[in-house]
C-alpha cells in the first residue's frame, strides 16, 4: 500500500510524538463532513469509548469501488479515523479486506501512544468498516444478477 509508505513518510519526518499527534488531529479535522442521517446506531462502533460513525457506499468512480465516510468526537481518534478513510475509501473489497491494522499501527508508532482501550477501538472501527464494506459489495453483487 503506497499510501501507508507515504503516511509513514510523513510520521518520520515529524519526528516527535506530539507532532505526529498534532498531525493526526490535523487529519481529523480535514475530514469531510458526515451525513447527519448516517449517523445511525447501525453505522456507530459500539466498541469504541468515543463515538464513531463509519459509512460506505458505491464509489461514483465504479469499477467496483466503495467510499468510505468517518466522524468522531474526538480528536486523537477522529485522527485515526481519517488515516483509515484515506486508506480505504475509493478502494475494492479486496483491498479493503487487506488492510493489515497490526502492521498500520506497528509502522506508524501507534501502539506505544494510544492506550489499550483505544486499541481496542480502533480495531472495532477497523472490523466495522470492513463489514460495512462487504454488505456494499453483496448488495452491489445482488444488484448484478
Amino acid at each position: 500500500m503506497s499510501e501507508l509508505d507515504d503516511i509513514v513518510d510523513i510520521f518520520d519526518l515529524l519526528g516527535d510524538w506530539d507532532a505526529r499527534y498534532q498531525y493526526l488531529v490535523e487529519l481529523g479535522e480535514k475530514l469531510p463532513p458526515f451525513p447527519d442521517e448516517q449517523r445511525t446506531e447501525d453505522n456507530r462502533v459500539k466498541a469504541c469509548m468515543s463515538k464513531v460513525w463509519i459509512h460506505a457506499s458505491p464509489d461514483p468512480a465504479g469499477g467496483g469501488r466503495i467510499r468510505i465516510q468517518g466522524d468522531c468526537d474526538t480528536s486523537i481518534i477522529k485522527g485515526v479515523v481519517a488515516l483509515l478513510v484515506q486508506l480505504t475509501s475509493g478502494k475494492t473489497l479486496e483491498e479493503i479486506e487487506a488492510l493489515d491494522i497490526d502492521e498500520m499501527f506497528q509502522r506508524l508508532g501507534l501502539f506505544e501512544h494510544l492506550s489499550p482501550t483505544r486499541h481496542v477501538g480502533v480495531y472495532a472501527i477497523v472490523e466495522l468498516l470492513k463489514q460495512k464494506a462487504r454488505d456494499v459489495a453483496a448488495a452491489a453483487s445482488r444488484r448484478a444478477v
